[in-house]
């Protein structure tokens, strides 16, 4: 798996997965307030992308894919 949460943060890690949208969801769910810190991921899977552009929860960061980091991450809510 390739979310944690530590805190108010939830951290996405690594190629993210399509079962990594249901460990976010319930931690947003628990907590409207968790920023996702997406700084460590490599790329995200679509399912992630839906979910953060649906809920819009604060999104620390970028994936290290260049295509996401440029054109995909730009439109999640920005951490204040």
């Amino acid at each position: 798996m390739t979310v944690r949460v530590s805190g108010k943060i939830i951290h996405v890690e690594g190629n993210s997965l399509v079962e990594d949208a249901e460990p976010i969801l319930a931690a947003l769910d628990a907590d409207v307030e968790c920023i996702v810190d997406i700084s460590g991921a490599s790329r995200l899977h679509s399912a992630t992308i839906q979910l953060l552009l649906a809920l819009k929860p604060a999104v620390r960061g970028a994936p290290s894919n260049s295509f996401q980091a440029h054109n995909i991450a730009p439109l999640f809510t920005p951490e204040r």
